[in-house]
């Protein structure tokens, strides 16, 4: 059921889940683009609960990765994106396929809430947890996955993107080579905390030590799989 504007119980806002039938709009047009310019091989997608709240974590090492797991996953995914990528038409663009703008300088209370409402609303969360794009290896996460997780109790699904920052045979220098194989590999979904575990500081910071190392493992199980 979708929430709309209003007064929930003991008068709290309750805040509009942003649209499930935009962001599966924009995985129907990422299947046509990454299958259309690579070769995306998929692994473990049925490992993605078919229903229910859930957040995909990925590692971050190209602008393509995004678009790869729209594409590529099961469930139509609203992803959190940097701010600076909503300018100029790109602006409605990415808020018409159900994508949320985020700004990293601090913390965005209106980013936060848009991106609650979609696990309220049972919907899929797409986070890059390392922030930004790096080595795409998990080594330095964020809060904001832990806490996310720990406010929805939203499993959380591991998902590396392997082979989208190779450099050989580029014909444009910021894309990698078309019809080239991109593997994209989905992990078994987990909790980041006991149920019912409290949400203070220290639980914070313990979830986000256990969910780095489980991402950390997947990517290292991934990488063994795929040969990458």
């Amino acid at each position: 059921m979708r929430r709309h504007p209003g007064r929930g119980e003991a008068g709290r806002t309750v805040t509009e889940a942003p649209s499930a039938r935009r962001a599966d709009v924009g995985r129907r047009i990422g299947v046509g683009l990454m299958y259309g310019l690579w070769r995306p091989r998929v692994l473990g997608a049925w490992k993605v609960p078919a229903t229910g709240p859930v957040i995909l974590a990925g590692n971050h090492s190209h602008n393509v990765d995004g678009p790869m797991l729209m594409g590529t996953a099961p469930r139509p995914v609203h992803f959190l994106v940097k701010q600076e990528a909503f300018v100029g038409p790109l602006d409605p663009f990415l808020r018409g396929i159900g994508q949320l703008p985020v700004d990293r300088s601090g913390t965005d209370r209106s980013a936060v809430t848009r991106a609650l409402a979609v696990l309220t609303a049972g919907g899929v969360l797409g986070i890059f947890p390392e922030g930004t794009r790096g080595e795409g290896d998990f080594a330095s996460l964020r809060a904001g996955l832990a806490y996310f997780a720990l406010r929805s109790g939203a499993p959380i699904v591991p998902v590396a993107v392997l082979g989208s920052a190779e450099r050989q045979g580029r014909l444009v220098r910021a894309l990698p080579p078309l019809r080239s194989r991109v593997d994209v590999v989905f992990g078994e979904p987990f909790q980041a905390a006991e149920p019912g575990g409290r949400r203070t500081r220290k639980a914070l910071d313990e979830a986000t030590e256990g969910i780095q190392r489980r991402l950390a493992a997947h990517l290292e199980n991934a990488r063994r799989l795929t040969s990458r």
